[in-house]
């Protein structure tokens, strides 16, 4: 019997961590588009039955674009790359399910944990699988006062490594967006602002931050990540979609919310990864719950768009990464 090459072992040891389920492979096999989505939106984002609703209305609205969607989480030892409706409503109402950046994968895996994937997570998780584009919500990054802290997101390092386009409505609101775009910049990635020339900042549609490039098609997206892949250049591309004009927060009512929040998590020390879910509930409940309206809109606008820029890569010639 032949011997296996470095590569089809490799291969072999990922895959018995890798459940990728039917539809999902047979797309991938077939060139067709897949699109990854996150779990952590699931567990830790929205409540129930809210996360649920929006999970499926994500997965439809790639299905509705011409592509495969592929939700992404960690349950019983495996990472599975496109839960069916039994693993998201499992992933929605479990308790104590652990929020798994790359750091955690080995880990959860080790322990069979039930574990939603962050957008570094996720990002790692789709590159294993062969996934090229992800859509989120927004991405983390440098958080507030990170200069006494150094509290970074793993995101903006992942988004370096794991080639695959990135779609968000920019970083939470809730971050250091300056500073977030500092250290994409160090980090080599490419910031893309989709139909826009300024960093949208999620809940609202301007940052008032230039991006260094644009683009205003799919396919000009697609060109971009498929050179960039073709040249060797490896890592991500970060897509940033503002959020649909009709769903946005004026700015004002969600920065005065935001700084509220931050000065609460800071009377009450919440620090490290409890930060972000805190942050998030807080402004929720500040805004009347015109942030999750808003959070809503904008994970769904970037589902499609993800799922259009997954139909244009396939329409180009075999990508080598």
């Amino acid at each position: 019997m032949p011997q296996m090459s470095a590569d089809q072992q490799h291969t072999q040891q990922i895959e018995q961590y890798l459940q990728i389920a039917e539809p999902v492979r047979a797309a991938l096999a077939a060139g067709e588009p897949v699109v990854a989505l996150e779990s952590t939106v699931i567990a830790h984002g929205l409540p129930w039955p809210a996360n649920v609703e929006v999970a499926r209305a994500m997965e439809d609205a790639v299905r509705a674009e011409g592509a495969t969607p592929a939700t992404i989480a960690l349950m019983d030892g495996q990472i599975v790359a496109g839960l069916d409706a039994a693993g998201i409503e499992r992933l929605a109402t479990a308790e104590h399910v652990l929020k798994a950046s790359r750091r955690d994968l080995a880990p959860a895996l080790a322990r069979k944990a039930i574990a939603a994937t962050t957008v570094a997570g996720t990002l790692a998780c789709a590159a294993l699988a062969g996934i090229r584009v992800f859509a989120t919500g927004g991405i983390g990054g440098v958080h507030r006062g990170a200069a006494q802290t150094l509290d970074i997101s793993a995101d903006l390092i992942e988004l370096s490594r794991s080639p695959v386009v990135t779609v968000c409505a920019g970083a939470k609101a809730i971050l250091d967006l300056p500073m977030t775009l500092e250290y994409l910049e160090t980090q080599s990635v490419p910031v893309i602002g989709y139909g826009t020339d300024e960093l949208p900042a999620f809940y609202t549609r301007s940052s008032g931050l230039p991006v260094p490039h644009r683009a205003d098609t799919p396919d000009e997206v697609a060109a971009m990540a498929h050179i960039q892949w073709q040249c060797g250049l490896g890592g991500g591309l970060l897509v940033t979609c503002p959020i649909p004009a009709e769903h946005a927060l004026a700015a004002d009512v969600a920065e005065a919310a935001i700084a509220q929040a931050l000065r609460e998590a800071e009377e009450q020390h919440i620090r490290g990864a409890a930060t972000t879910p805190f942050l998030l509930a807080r402004v929720a409940e500040l805004t009347g719950g015109e942030s999750v309206s808003a959070n809503r809109a904008l994970l769904l606008n970037n589902a499609r768009l993800a799922a259009r820029i997954a139909c244009s890569l396939a329409s180009l010639s075999t990508i080598t990464v």
